[in-house]
């Protein structure tokens, strides 16, 4: 059970939590826990090259509406909300003021599972901004663990979720999360992302070779469909 737990997911692109965490945040709205997604870029220039193709006379404003109406409907299939920061990608720039806004959006939230990128992807140069912004937002939310002169959050768990290429972005999975009885919802999800349906095959099948390592490594012959995600945070027990 996951009821009051709270998931936040931040991704350096619009559709990047459907891919990599759709299932998982499925899996913990459904056992009742609260869920968000924040997207620091839409993903306008560089993750959108099907609405580029199909009308090149679209203007940047038209594929970030398109975008953002595309990321709300797939959160609602998991349950979760979207926020969109829109700090522009390809290249992502995060400064100052937009490392503070992200730190404030964890405070406010309060997650207790905090989700962002791998720091290091050799194919997407924004996916490492994000992961070293998020890591240095929530370590700022967290404060000093002492009073502070400003609020602060008990430090979320920190994972990162499986990039495209795992085996060169020095991916290491040590949780796997059963999805099979959310694969349908995560499908629905990854639909509404028609600017990047390309992925959805892709993606499909991974939760299938996942499920095989987590059927593996647990003796559960039930999961049929798993995504793999690297714990960073120690996890504090009170036995083995």
């Amino acid at each position: 059970m996951v009821t009051g737990r709270r998931t936040l997911v931040i991704g350096a692109h619009s559709a990047d939590f459907v891919w990599r965490s759709g299932g998982a945040i499925a899996v913990a709205t459904s056992g009742g826990a609260a869920a968000r997604v924040i997207a620091l870029s839409y993903g306008e220039r560089g993750e959108s090259g099907e609405l580029w193709k199909e009308d090149p006379g679209r203007t940047v404003e038209d594929v970030k509406r398109i975008r953002h109406r595309e990321a709300q409907r797939a959160a609602a299939h998991l349950g979760a909300d979207f926020i969109a920061m829109d700090l522009g990608d390809y290249p992502l720039e995060i400064d100052t003021g937009a490392l503070i806004a992200i730190a404030d959006q964890i405070r406010e939230f309060a997650p207790d599972v905090l989700i962002t990128h791998t720091d290091t992807d050799p194919f997407n140069p924004d996916h490492p901004v994000a992961s070293a912004a998020v890591t240095r937002a929530r370590s700022l939310a967290a404060g000093a663990g002492v009073p502070s002169a400003f609020g602060t959050v008990r430090p979320p768990e920190l994972f990162l979720f499986e990039p495209h290429q795992p085996e060169l972005c020095n991916f290491m999975p040590t949780t796997f999360v059963d999805i099979t009885g959310v694969i349908d919802d995560k499908r629905r999800a990854m639909a509404e992302m028609q600017s990047q349906s390309y992925l959805q095959t892709y993606y499909s099948e991974r939760a299938g070779h996942r499920a095989n390592h987590a059927r593996r490594a647990s003796g559960n012959g039930e999961i049929q469909q798993a995504e793999a995600f690297q714990r960073v945070t120690p996890e504090v027990v009170s036995a083995l």
